[in-house]
């Protein structure tokens, strides 16, 4: 019973683990997800990558996060192979860094994060006040879930149980090695993974030989937590989570063996604590970085050797997607939906396609890009206009009330999307245009705050495009506040406009109207993308028809 009392404690401390290590990658992720891409594609050198690397996994609390945002931005083509597997490899250390500072005594702190966190989360609305209460929130349960680990080994460590297993993995460096890799790529988590194998040596659970191999093995283990969630992307980017796989594995084993011996000789005397484990952890990661640094640009021509690119198709064969609508064929009420979104995604496809290269373009006015991107919009209008016959031929006798509402939602959303294309084409566009062709440039000032909101867009793009799949109600509501941010974060645009031609700054003088119109354009194409939203808020009660007090007294009402 003991062992089942145990086992039980020990999953929930464990899932608790994971949940707080998500809720802090989460909160951060949603406050300050969209300038993840500025980050990640401006560094100049291996070197200064590597310092983007640590820094992003800090703060998102995970290098499986850090390998897979960089395998992402590979897979656009906008992170070179040796750069990005610089930025996964700091990503590692960084991740060894956050275990140094949780693996410290912080109960005390549970507390006051826990109040101020529940006070941001529960009583404030500002989207990055109440996402920093979920990080403070989040960090609080880590300390918690760690000290429900430590209780949950209470039990059990005077039982035959645990000390028949630490003895076994003490003596059996190999298998410790395997199951601490086993342990972190399950958990898809090294910090988790590690923080519980320092807690286990901390209470005196498993001796110091067998940690230090679980926490080799879980550093080879969560090496391939990326390349297992990349498995989908195309070869070149999957090569970078390969090489770190090949160096994160080729130095844990070395090091396996390494210690291993010195420990059988007696030579490592200094203090077997769970402290000296995240020390060991830290050289691991740190050393690994040293010495890959340099050979990043070497180990390029060996990965492409290892994972060639697949032939191309027969350049005959049009591989561009097409048309989900057959018109005259609909089938069941489910397959027309079907259908109906696949082309809704594929429009969807097309605007982000349109959207994304024109922060490039307000900076370079390049007029074959503008032209390539406004040819685009053509296929925006044939899609609705396909979406709007085959829903207006959808044959009612088949079809109940329901599902009829859903059609004409999506062919309202087809809408939204046209204008929204329109809006890049014939706004945006042109406005880039006319910028470059009258040589003028936005103030330092005022370009940053127009690409934090073309990020912002970006970003809200791909989570219209998950909401159309799911009918997530949650992913829903995030869309809508994203919105409501966006509207802010260009009244704010404007008044420091404003405060920066008062103070009689040159470039915002030459610019103001190009300026204006921009933000003006930029709010209005997130809000067709965010209307989305609309229909799954209304379903689920979370959407009012409107904002005016219908009610009002007498005396408040004006003749």
């Amino acid at each position: 019973m003991a062992i089942l009392t145990f086992l039980i404690s020990l999953a929930g401390a464990t899932m608790f683990l994971l949940f707080a290590v998500r809720m802090v990658r989460t909160g951060i992720e949603r406050s300050y997800g969209a300038s993840f891409q500025r980050l990640l594609t401006g560094t100049g050198n291996q070197l200064q990558a590597g310092g983007v690397g640590i820094g992003l996994a800090l703060v998102l609390q995970s290098s499986a996060a850090v390998a897979l945002l960089t395998t992402g931005f590979a897979s656009g083509g906008y992170l070179a192979f040796p750069t990005g597997l610089a930025i996964v490899l700091g990503g590692d250390l960084g991740s060894a860094l956050i275990i140094q500072i949780l693996s410290f005594k912080l109960d005390w702190l549970v507390p006051v994060l826990l109040a101020v966190g529940g006070y941001l989360f529960v009583k404030t609305e500002g989207k990055k006040t109440r996402q920093a209460g979920r990080i403070l929130m989040g960090i609080a349960f880590i300390l918690i879930s760690l000290r429900f680990l430590r209780e949950a080994m209470d039990p059990i460590r005077d039982s035959a149980f645990l000390p028949a297993v630490a003895g076994y993995l003490a003596r059996d460096y190999i298998t410790a090695f395997l199951v601490g890799a086993g342990l972190a790529f399950v958990m898809h988590s090294s910090v988790a993974a590690i923080l519980m194998c320092v807690t286990l040596v901390q209470i005196g659970a498993i001796p110091f030989a067998a940690g230090l191999s679980l926490v080799l093995g879980a550093n080879f283990g969560s090496a391939f937590i990326p390349v297992w969630l990349s498995r989908g992307l195309s070869q070149s980017a999957r090569r970078i989570p390969y090489a770190n796989l090949g160096l994160r594995g080729s130095w844990a084993v070395a090091c396996l063996l390494a210690v291993n011996s010195a420990l059988g000789a007696g030579l490592l005397e200094g203090p077997q604590t769970g402290q000296m484990l995240v020390y060991v952890h830290l050289l691991f990661n740190g050393s690994l970085l040293i010495l890959a640094l340099p050979i990043c640009g070497q180990i390029e021509p060996l990965m492409v050797r290892l994972m060639p690119e697949p032939q191309l198709p027969d350049p005959g064969l049009d591989g561009r997607p097409v048309s989900a609508l057959e018109p005259g064929v609909y089938g069941t009420p489910v397959q027309v939906m079907a259908n109906l979104k696949r082309e809704l995604l594929r429009m969807c496809d097309l605007v982000e396609t349109m959207f994304r290269p024109l922060a490039e373009l307000y900076k370079t006015g390049e007029r074959d890009q503008i032209k390539a991107l406004q040819a685009l919009d053509a296929e925006v209008n044939a899609c609705l206009s396909g979406i709007r016959s085959y829903v207006a031929d959808i044959p009612i006798d088949s079809f109940d009330k329901e599902a009829m509402k859903q059609a004409r939602e999506m062919v309202e959303y087809a809408i939204r999307l046209e204008t929204a294309g329109d809006v890049a084409s014939q706004r945006l566009a042109v406005l880039a245009g006319r910028l470059n062709k009258k040589n003028l440039r936005f103030s330092a000032e005022g370009w940053g705050e127009i690409l934090r909101m073309h990020e912002a867009i970006m970003a809200n793009l791909r989570l219209a495009s998950n909401v159309l799949i799911s009918d997530d109600l949650e992913s829903a509501r995030l869309l809508n506040l994203e919105k409501t941010e966006l509207k802010r974060m260009e009244r704010d645009s404007r008044k420091r406009h404003l405060k920066r031609l008062q103070s009689g700054e040159r470039y915002s003088f030459e610019t103001s109207d190009i300026h204006l119109e921009t933000l003006r354009a930029l709010r209005e194409f997130n809000s067709h993308v965010a209307a989305v939203s609309y229909p799954v808020l209304y379903k689920n009660g979370q959407l009012l028809e409107t904002r005016l007090i219908e009610d009002m007294g007498d005396s408040e009402v004006g003749t």
